[in-house]
């Protein structure tokens, strides 16, 4: 998918599918809920009242990117998460990392960093 169309998806297209990757590991909405605001720092009622922006719009409004989100490694779609360059990329793989720690199993501790 272009990097683009990442960008101007809505979050209520990208919301559930994050959801549905959690739930059917046995994870929670709270759970995922908890790295969103981790990593962004909305509220969950921020989350739920941004479901009608764009996925880039999102991350760009984040109202306080969590300082330690750099800790993030690893790779995701193939990528190494530290070495995306574009900031808002970034972002997007870093939540993306979070959610397949959550669903591996790892606990919410070590997933937070």
């Amino acid at each position: 998918m272009p990097r683009q169309s990442i960008f101007d998806m809505k979050l209520s297209k990208v919301y559930p599918l994050l959801l549905a990757k959690l739930e059917r590991k046995g994870r929670t909405k709270e759970e995922l809920d908890t790295v969103i605001t981790w990593l962004t720092g909305y509220s969950p009622d921020q989350v739920q009242a941004a479901m009608d922006e764009t996925y880039g719009d999102f991350f760009r409004g984040a109202p306080a990117v969590n300082p330690r989100a750099d800790l993030i490694r690893g790779t995701i779609c193939g990528i190494r998460v530290e070495e995306i360059e574009d900031p808002l990329m970034k972002q997007i793989r870093q939540l993306d990392k979070l959610v397949d720690e959550l669903a591996k199993g790892r606990p919410m501790e070590k997933v937070l960093r």
